[in-house]
């Protein structure tokens, strides 16, 4: 299993819920986003890789960067 971590501009509980279908549909995994970091940390453990997660961030509308 994999954790892989983000740099992200999810801002607050709406951006949240925003990627959350985008996040949710990625099989075998699970995210959290870490609102009080200043980066914004997204954590995503499971079968997945990066481009996938960037992929699903950038069809909400948001962006990620690999910590």
């Amino acid at each position: 299993m994999n954790e892989l971590q983000f740099k992200t501009n999810i801002k607050c509980g709406a951006c949240e819920s925003a990627v959350k279908p985008k996040l949710d549909s990625l099989e075998n995994t699970s995210w959290e986003v870490d609102l009080k970091h200043p980066d914004r940390i997204l954590t995503v453990k499971g079968d997945t890789d990066s481009q996938a997660v960037i992929a699903a961030l950038q069809e909400a509308g948001y962006k990620g960067e690999p910590v």
